[in-house]
This record gives C-alpha cells, structure tokens and sequence, in this order.
C-alpha cells in the first residue's frame, strides 16, 4: 500500500523540513517503504522562504512533490489540490507546523489497518489558545447538528482515508470546501484515536477571527438545516405575534385606559424586522454560492508542480517526441502534438 502525506505549508519555512524527515524516519519505522509527500504552497507570503525551502526537499528527496498555488486558498482547498496531485492507495493530512506530530502516525495508521474508510486523530488535550479552542468547539457543534455528525465523533486536520473516500471528495468543485461534510457524506465506517498535540515549534496560528468565521460559513453548502430552521423559526415569531395581538386587544377590552406605547411598538417593529433581514441573509447566501459554483469559482489554481523526474520516463518522453516531430515532418498538414513537454509547469483551474 502506498501512502500519500499531504501537507498545506504557510509560512513554514522554519519547520516543514523537520515535518518531511521527521515522518520519513517514521513511516520507515513502521515498515511503509511506499509512500509520497505532496507539499501544496498555500501562496505564503514570506518572500517566496516557504517555496525555496521546498524546492531544496524536492531536490533532496525524490519522494517529494510540490503544489505551487498561484494565489491563497485556504487550508481545506489546499488539501484538495493536494488530493487531486497524490497517487497513493491511502491518504494522511497533517499540518506544517509540528502540532500534528510524526510520532502519532503509528496510532493512525494501526486504526486503519482495522477496516476502517476513515481514521481521525483527535486531541484529548489542545495547545491552541482559548479562542481557537472556542472556535474549534463552535465549529464541531455545528457540524453535529446541521450534518449529522455522530455525537462521539471527534476530529481534527490530522485523518487518513481510503482511495475510494479521496475520489470521492476531489469530484467536488466548489471553491467552499468543507472536508468534513465531504468525509462524512461517502462512509460512516469512521473511526477515531486519541493522540497527543504537540505545542506549535513557531509563530502563532494563522487561523483569524474571520478565517475562523468563513470556515465555518462553508458547512452551508452541505445542508439545508439553516433553511428548514427559517421556516420554523417564522412560523413561531408569527404564531408570537398573533398571540401578542391578542393579548393587547383583551387588554384594551378589559381595561380602556390603558396606552399602548409607542416604544414598545418600535422595539417589536426592530426585532422582528432584525429577525427578517436575519433569515433573508442565510437564504441571500445559499443563492450566492449557487450563482459562484456555476460561474465555476475555482477551488484553487495551479501555477506549477515541481518534482524530481524519473530519467527513465524523461527519455521515453524524449523518444516519443522525436517520434512526432518526424511523422509531423512526414505529415506536414497534421495537427501538431499539444501535449506539454516533460518537466514543464502546468497551470491548472479545478
């Protein structure tokens, strides 16, 4: 079985060495002679240290492949495009900065030896901040209710998953990639293991407020809970309403003099209509998502693949391209071959 390590880098110039040596020497350890690290350059904006620092393990480990991103595109399409350059029979993603650490594959990985399509690694005990916990909590419980996540289901970005799960997940286009509402959409055969997190060796996390916010806003285009809840949630204000206007007309029966305020019916007139403008978003922005997915938005753009080439595979590229240049010269009137040469950047929209 071939595993292939997908790694989203940001600005990780500093650890993603250690990252790449440290699970080699791992998965060596555990006797997994076959694998690839696809290493997807989130666009870093450090002055292009991230990518010489990749380019050197690509040129120091033929094992390596790295996925050059034109433009920023966020830690889940990261891992897509990763998805969509690996070639192996099952897939690990972790992350760049040393907190999902090497040392805890073996505890993924005799999980997955089990049977199961999907293996979590989760956290008893964090190291992020207390806003980021916040987030991750908020997060997970919205998962649980508007995708149905079982209740004893713990995640994380560190997972493994089965090539069937992998294909799965990359025919999905959008560009508002949610992994888990994909994962848990193909198989509930999922398991997971409690590992330990390890403290972050550099800098802080990247993950902002409104990085944090947009993550979450992704779980839309994997329900219609949001909208079933509208409904519901009408159906009672106006049921609300009906009661309080009923209430106020007894009132004025029973007791005429009573003065019905104009504040009071100003704050009503705010709520309700907050309450409006509220729902009127959350359907606003399942119809933007559905104008952006068929003015097909990328999920992300390719602006190279770098890796060491086989010399075997560049001479039979080589042969087959005198080859064609010679029928070519016989042919003159023939259309001439498209097919880029070998080693040469491709630039990809998915």
């Amino acid at each position: 079985m071939k595993y292939s390590i997908i790694i989203p880098c940001y600005r990780s110039s500093q650890t993603i060495r250690k990252v790449v040596e440290m699970t080699i020497a791992e998965l060596e350890k555990l006797g997994k002679t076959e694998y690839e690290f696809v290493l997807v350059d989130d666009c870093s904006p450090d002055g292009g240290a991230t990518m010489a620092a990749l380019m050197q393990l690509v040129r120091e480990h033929s094992c390596v492949k790295v996925i050059e991103l034109a433009k920023n595109a966020g830690q889940h399409n990261a891992v897509m495009a990763g998805l969509n350059h690996a070639s192996g029979d099952a897939f690990i993603a972790m992350d760049d900065d040393m907190q999902t650490h090497p040392s805890q594959l073996k505890f993924l990985i005799d999980e997955f030896d089990k049977g199961y399509d999907i293996v979590y690694g989760y956290y008893p005990q964090k190291k992020h901040s207390r806003f980021r916990n916040f987030g991750s909590y908020i997060n997970s419980l919205s998962v649980r209710i508007l995708l149905k996540k079982p209740k004893n289901l713990r995640t994380s970005s560190f997972w493994i998953i089965r090539r069937f799960v992998r294909d799965y997940a990359v025919d999905y286009k959008s560009a508002y990639t949610h992994l888990q509402g994909l994962f848990l959409r193909t198989t509930r055969n999922i398991s997971t293991v409690p590992i330990q997190h390890f403290e972050r060796e550099v800098g802080t996390s990247n993950y902002t407020f409104k990085k944090l916010l947009k993550l979450w806003s992704n779980i839309l285009g994997f329900s219609v809970v949001p909208l079933q809840l509208a409904t519901v949630a009408g159906f009672i204000f106006a049921f609300a309403g009906l009661l309080g206007a009923l209430g106020v007309i007894i009132l004025k029966i029973v007791r005429p003099a009573t003065y019905i305020g104009w504040p009071s019916m100003m704050a009503a007139l705010c709520f309700f209509s907050g309450i409006n403008l509220m729902f009127m978003g959350i359907i606003g922005e399942y119809v933007g998502r559905i104008f952006l997915g068929m003015s097909r938005n990328p999920q992300f753009v390719v602006r190279c693949v770098h890796q060491q080439v086989d010399p075997g595979q560049e001479e039979r590229e080589s042969a087959l391209h005198r080859e064609t240049m010679l029928k070519e010269a016989c042919h003159p009137e023939s259309e001439k071959d498209s097919r880029p040469d070998s080693g040469a950047c491709e630039k990809e929209d998915l």
